[in-house]
């Protein structure tokens, strides 16, 4: 049976470092991930995807970090071409998930300096909701060029 419950270990050991997940009041907030960079890059995006498991809406009013700044947007298509337009607040409806993903909303951490980020590292970050509060999160830098942005579909369960 130890045999078992060590190769058990081993085999789920991958998947649980896959994904992270944060938990502040009724709001579940899955796999905080950021895209690798250009070494030339003055700005990095963020994504993550956050799931009210409550009874009221919440708010997403804001995201600090240690950059000179960082800022909530979502990417606007007029005419063909995508832009960036920055948002005050992002609401979470009772069992809605709101999702930042490429092509969409995301967080943008800006003033990057000649350091990019690259997969392996860690970005601490706090993220600020009108009603549940303030909870650090850790977003994961991965190479996204290839697919899927680490996103499961969780509802915190």
């Amino acid at each position: 049976m130890r045999k078992f419950m060590t190769l058990l270990a081993f085999v789920a050991a991958p998947s649980l470092a896959m994904s992270h997940e944060f938990t502040v009041g009724d709001l579940f907030i899955d796999h905080p991930v950021a895209n690798t960079t250009a070494a030339t890059a003055m700005s990095g995006a963020g994504y993550l995807s956050i799931t009210n498991n409550g009874d009221t809406s919440d708010t997403l009013i804001g995201i600090e970090a240690d950059f000179p700044r960082v800022m909530l947007h979502d990417t606007i298509v007029e005419n063909d071409i995508a832009k960036m337009s920055h948002i005050e607040a992002a609401e979470i409806a009772p069992g809605e998930t709101l999702t930042f993903a490429p092509g969409g909303k995301h967080v943008m951490f800006m003033g990057l300096d000649g350091d990019p980020f690259e997969a392996g590292e860690k970005i601490d970050a706090t993220l600020i909701f009108e009603k549940a509060g303030r909870i650090d999160v850790t977003f994961d830098v991965e190479d996204l060029s290839h697919g899927d942005a680490g996103h499961s579909d969780h509802s915190g369960h």
